[in-house]
């Protein structure tokens, strides 16, 4: 890994109307508005009180930056913890989860002159909640995940859908290696990018656990899978997809692991480094650190620069603020 300059400029917009903030919302940009949608919470206690997560089904809109946030409608069920991309005027949302299972279902939501409006897409052919994606063209990646709550791996499916063609179905592809949970994605150079995430290996117990990742690769549509240069260290949960520029795109910290035997309350956030991958180097290089690390939640491209919507601020903890990023 190599050493980098770049700049960041970071600022923030309106907070979203939730006092605790969500983990893993569906996001996008709808005919200039920004749409959040979902998430999920502890409103009550913490876990390690004895707290319960809750999943919402609520949708905001903040039409400018200097706006404020409203509530437009609800999602088909409360859900969380799916993939969502920006596409042409709509935001796709693909799988999730709520309290009791997994889903496949796919859909679009769009800001169209002033009300909510929502479209079924062909479903996943898999139940996948916390897997990533990214929108290569016109077609939508979904890459890794879990099937089930419980499941005791992490899915090797890449699916892939032709959002231009009305009568696309989805097809399958496979991960290289290993199956992976929580990884970052990204649309560069004309390719799908899956770096770090998280395996899940089944112990001698019989106890699933993670284990981070830092390997990474892209898919050409007409080549197939090529690796690319592995992270400085893990990576699990950063802002997805990730951003990009003309040269690179850049991975805004996520869980490193350095801090897994943690008590909560001793947890102190999430890592700051910034990676980009240079592709004249073909390297990653360390370019600055976040004013505001956040894990599962995803990055919208909006209005010229990156947001990055609530979010985890530490296990347990989510964020109601909402940040702008835009590199210099």
């Amino acid at each position: 890994m190599s050493s980098g300059t770049h700049r960041a400029e970071w600022k923030r917009l309106p907070s979203l109307p939730d006092k605790e903030g969500f983990a893993a919302p569906f996001a996008g940009a709808s005919n200039g508005a920004l749409l959040v949608a979902g998430g999920a919470n502890f409103p009550d206690k913490k876990p390690w009180h004895g707290g319960k997560k809750v999943w919402y089904d609520g949708v905001f809109v903040l039409e400018n930056p200097e706006g404020e946030w409203k509530t437009v409608g609800k999602l088909p069920r409360p859900l969380a913890y799916g993939v969502s991309v920006t596409h042409r005027d709509g935001v796709v949302c693909a799988g999730g989860s709520d309290t009791d299972r997994h889903y496949a279902d796919c859909f679009r939501l769009e800001w169209k002159a002033g009300k909510l409006v929502t479209t079924k897409l062909p479903s996943l052919p898999k139940t996948v909640a916390n897997a990533c994606g990214a929108l290569v063209g016109d077609t939508l990646y979904v890459a890794g995940g879990q099937e089930k709550p419980d499941a005791k791996e992490a899915l090797l499916t890449v699916y892939t859908l032709d959002l231009s063609n009305a009568q696309a179905k989805w097809l399958e592809e496979k991960l290289p290696e290993r199956g992976r949970i929580l990884a970052v994605a990204a649309s560069f150079e004309g390719k799908f990018w899956i770096a770090g995430g998280a395996e899940l290996v089944a112990n001698k117990d019989d106890k699933v656990e993670r284990r981070y990742l830092k390997d990474a690769y892209f898919h050409e549509p007409t080549k197939g899978w090529g690796r690319c240069l592995s992270l400085p260290h893990a990576v699990v949960g950063a802002p997805s997809p990730a951003p990009v520029d003309k040269t690179g795109f850049y991975i805004l910290g996520g869980d490193d692991g350095s801090q897994l035997t943690a008590t909560p309350e001793r947890h102190t956030g999430f890592n700051k480094k910034v990676l980009r991958f240079d592709s004249k180097k073909r390297d990653w290089v360390e370019t600055g650190e976040l004013t505001a690390p956040r894990v599962t939640v995803p990055l919208v491209a909006w209005n010229r620069v990156w947001v990055i919507p609530s979010g985890e601020v530490r296990p347990g903890v989510r964020s109601p603020e909402v940040w702008r990023f835009a590199p210099k």
